[in-house]
């Protein structure tokens, strides 16, 4: 595959041109790749649920929890060899099989098809882990934090148009959205293999190619314990964003009768928040005060905010009181997410990478799993029906596994002496 040349940065460069041509590009691949993703979430009960399939709604869960378990055992083997091979032939195969993924989705006739699809794009979702290696190979440590708010910038921007579209191509057939993102994914990977350059260099891809191949190699970058309680952090935010994710359309429902448009307004409204705030404030906010504060910060309005959402209702606050609530949570995830993956990115070996960026992203993906599992538990009465108490019960869960992260990160901001400016 060519171009093979690595990008050229300087890690020590002063004034260096933050939006080079290389990460443009790797923007507009997430941002492509998540449009897709995005399309599949609001579209995958429906599709599994009709007369064709039937699928109960134990197994529709269980459509969205095998693509993450997916993504928990393969996304740190792909990271790992886009250390030894390069990010670029990885990238390329993910997003081949994404689409390949989609394309199942769209053609299934059984619902173990449906499964099938939903097993494929998660191996092959190793695009996200591998993008953000990416990003930390073409920029500078210094500029490693904007870097990923532009990152979190494009996921939000996927997220908003992604669930827009899938509405509106859902009229013309229930299999449209996902033909439609297997081609969006398919032409991403024609584009990337043509136009993206190599960004790791030869011998740091070689020095890679020397470790054993053993899966358990894999985890090799938790021994480092900075990078460890860190990755810690992560799993527990991403457990407790999980768990309201899960319930927040059925709170919703529940609390102000709010139906899926109204829940699509209130979606793209926390996805606006987080554009501004992961591309337009996060990289300065971090250049002044530091990403750990950052992080801590994020930790607390998680927190805040995870804990007040229940009291939202027609007679305390109303849809202004939700508007808000949810605002502390999309501005916590936003500052809190890319200050983690920076941090996490800083304390991993140059060389290393995409390990650390798969092991993450892993670790996130055990959490994406594991969450909603709480999430549908907690929301459940004697009657399999939502009501006030579990709503509570749900959300406070999820305060209190949020407020465990915050305390781990002051300890971490207290402990450990970042390496380089920010």
């Amino acid at each position: 595959m060519s171009p093979e040349e690595p990008t050229n940065t300087t890690p020590d460069a002063k004034g260096e041109k933050f939006f080079t041509a290389p990460l443009v590009i790797v923007f507009v691949t997430i941002f492509i790749d998540l449009i897709g993703f995005g399309m599949v979430i609001p579209i995958l009960p429906f599709y599994a649920g009709n007369d064709q399939f039937r699928a109960t709604p134990f197994e529709i869960g269980m459509l969205f929890s095998v693509y993450s378990w997916m993504q928990f055992f393969f996304s740190p083997i792909l990271g790992q060899l886009s250390d030894r091979y390069g990010r670029r032939p990885i990238l390329f195969i993910s997003l081949l099989g994404s689409a390949a993924g989609y394309f199942v989705l769209g053609i299934a006739w059984t619902l173990p098809l449906v499964f099938l699809g939903r097993i494929i794009g998660g191996i092959t979702g190793g695009s996200i882990s591998t993008a953000q290696a990416y990003i930390a190979d073409v920029t500078t440590k210094e500029n490693r934090a904007k870097g990923m708010g532009l990152f979190g910038a494009a996921f939000g921007l996927g997220f908003i148009l992604g669930p827009a579209l899938a509405g509106i191509l859902s009229k013309y057939g229930i299999h449209v959205p996902f033909y439609c993102a297997g081609i969006l994914s398919f032409v991403n990977a024609i584009a990337l293999y043509f136009v993206l350059p190599e960004s790791l260099k030869p011998e740091l891809r070689l020095h890679s190619s020397k470790k054993k191949g053993k899966i358990a190699e894999t985890f090799e970058s938790l021994a480092n314990p900075n990078f460890r309680n860190i990755t810690i952090v992560y799993f527990l935010l991403v457990t407790a964003f999980s768990i309201m994710t899960a319930a927040f359309v059925l709170f919703t429902q529940f609390t102000f009768g709010y139906d899926a448009e109204q829940n699509g307004y209130l979606f793209a409204y926390v996805g606006v928040i987080a554009i501004v705030m992961q591309g337009a404030v996060f990289g300065v906010a971090a250049k002044k005060i530091g990403e750990y504060k950052l992080a801590i910060i994020g930790c607390v309005l998680l927190t805040i905010s995870l804990f007040v959402i229940p009291y939202a209702s027609p007679a305390f606050g109303g849809l202004a009181g939700l508007l808000f609530a949810t605002a502390l949570l999309a501005v916590g995830n936003a500052l809190a997410t890319p200050a983690l993956t920076s941090i996490a990115s800083k304390n991993a070996a140059e060389n290393e990478q995409g390990r650390a960026m798969g092991v993450m992203q892993s670790g996130a993906s055990l959490a994406r799993a594991i969450g909603p599992t709480i999430g549908g538990v907690l929301l459940n009465n004697s009657l399999n029906k939502v009501d006030r108490f579990t709503v509570f019960r749900t959300y406070w869960a999820a305060a209190a596994i949020m407020f465990v992260a915050l305390l781990m990160a002051i300890y971490l901001a207290r402990t450990v002496r970042e390496k380089v400016a920010v």
